[in-house]
């Protein structure tokens, strides 16, 4: 998210001395240099903006007390694709999932062709205009989207986004840990609020309820969990908007764009640390500068892309998430035509009504096996359960053995989810099984009938939260 900061700065009032001294203290990348078969540009300016695990810039003790300890897997960590529109009235913010499944070219043809291109994907794009050429075939793999950094850093990355969206990309921006870091230390921390408790210990965060002023370590401790609530990396695209929303109102509403002196040293600290293309020049920013007098919060819309499942286990690679094709090609059909990301928008279909639960249902991923020697049972249930909005993964299986009775084992992370599958089943056991990981694992015994399988509901909204891939203007995605 430092880069977004760069990129406030350099198109929110900043002249040319300013603009100069940016493109010439970037880091630079070839992010574009031989690509094929990409897609034709639309109106307005598109920014591929990417964090990295990278952390070669930190202290030891920066890393023992941030939980920054672990080996990088080079590869991106963060994910956004943000749209100025041709007015530069407003900025579109779409947080994409790094676990989304694509297929990846090999190495031999990695270079200049891109993943292929699905065939069937114009006719579901939500747009008959679609501007995309075919792509050359080549040999592919299954992965995940973060790894196209890792096999071929930023011009894979563009090509494997280009294709999926269709959205041709400008300009590409890149930070790592430690640009983070800086960007929110001379930044003077940034505010962050939350409705309840935030605690992981795997990142080490720990946030009481209300605001917090967040510096460099802490914030990217909130912006990296993904063990604090059981939307995992749903719910971690979410806080990092609502960060970036922060960053947003914190550069344009403080006076850091006014003070000479101030924007001076925001800009020689968190530029050191940035990459960017080749292309981004200082005309450019001169020229987003002057088109983007009185940028704020209320000028910004966030979005996330709408899935059709949170988690499809791929051997291999473990679980993935893919993208619901028709709502996925209305939000990329809406950024290639310049349309706003918060004009009204279908609703989810209505889930039967059923008793609250404290837990979004759509959030808890469950997995059912048979124990039974009642034949299509964990189908039948699997089935039911994800008509009352559970995630179940998987395909129904069938235990090695009989059990006695119904259990429910779940990692001791998520038992809030444990808790409202069981309102779901009632009389389940619930058994804690530690590192099991986030799906639930459900075995049916001859207790278990398939009457039971109770609706259930999801809590009524948080003030801090909104729905998955419903945008929002930046002054209502962060603190009041």
């Amino acid at each position: 998210m430092g880069g977004l900061a760069v990129l406030v700065i350099t198109v929110s009032g900043v002249g040319h001395t300013v603009a100069a001294s940016v493109s010439g203290a970037i880091g630079r990348v070839d992010a574009f240099g031989g690509m094929q078969g990409r897609p034709n540009g639309s109106k307005g300016t598109n920014f591929l903006l990417v964090g990295t695990d990278g952390r070669d810039g930190l202290a030891p003790g920066q890393k023992q007390a941030y939980h920054l300890g672990g080996a990088p897997c080079h590869c991106t960590d963060t994910i956004m694709l943000v749209h100025l529109s041709q007015d530069r009235s407003r900025a579109g913010v779409v947080s994409i999932p790094r676990d989304t499944y694509v297929l990846l070219p090999s190495p031999a043809t990695a270079s200049g062709t891109g993943p292929p291109r699905d065939p069937a994907r114009a006719a579901r794009s939500g747009d008959a205009g679609d501007p995309r050429p075919p792509a050359a075939p080549a040999a592919t793999h299954p992965a995940k989207l973060n790894q196209a950094y890792a096999q071929g850093g930023p011009k894979l990355t563009v090509q494997t986004v280009e294709q999926l969206t269709g959205v041709h990309v400008d300009h590409y921006l890149e930070v790592d840990f430690t640009s983070f870091m800086k960007t929110v230390d001379v930044l003077g921390g940034v505010p962050v609020c939350t409705s309840k408790p935030l605690k992981d210990a795997y990142s080490g965060l720990n946030l009481p309820a209300g605001t917090t002023v967040l510096n460099g370590g802490q914030a990217l401790q909130y912006v990296r969990s993904r063990h604090t609530d059981p939307a995992a990396d749903l719910g971690r695209m979410q806080r990092q908007q609502r960060f970036v929303a922060q960053v947003v109102g914190k550069i344009t509403s403080e006076g850091v764009l006014t003070d000479p002196l101030r924007l001076s040293k925001v800009v020689s600290t968190v530029l050191g640390s940035v990459r960017a293309d080749q292309g981004l020049d200082t005309g450019d920013m001169v020229g987003l500068a002057r088109a983007m007098k009185g940028f704020s919060p209320r000028s910004s819309e966030f979005a996330t892309v709408p899935l059709s499942s949170s988690s499809v286990e791929v051997p291999g690679l473990g679980s993935t998430v893919r993208w619901d094709a028709a709502r996925a090609g209305k939000l990329w059909a809406d950024i290639r035509a310049d349309r706003p990301l918060t004009a009204p928008r279908p609703a989810h279909p209505a889930t039967p009504a059923g008793t609250p639960v404290a837990v979004d249902p759509a959030t808890v991923r469950v997995a059912v096996e048979n124990g039974t020697d009642v034949p299509g049972l964990a189908g039948d249930t699997q089935r039911a359960l994800h008509a009352t909005g559970f995630a179940t993964t998987g395909t129904p299986t069938t235990a090695h053995s009989h059990v006695a009775h119904t259990v429910v084992r779940f990692d001791p992370r998520w038992g809030d989810s444990a808790k409202a599958l069981a309102v779901a089943l009632p009389g389940t056991q619930l058994v804690p099984v530690p590192k099991l990981g986030q799906v639930l694992r459900v075995t049916l015994g001859p207790d278990f009938a398939l009457a039971r399988v109770r609706p259930v509901t999801a809590p009524p909204p948080d003030p801090g939260t909104r729905p998955q891939d419903g945008a929002l203007t930046g002054d209502r995605v962060g603190c009041a």
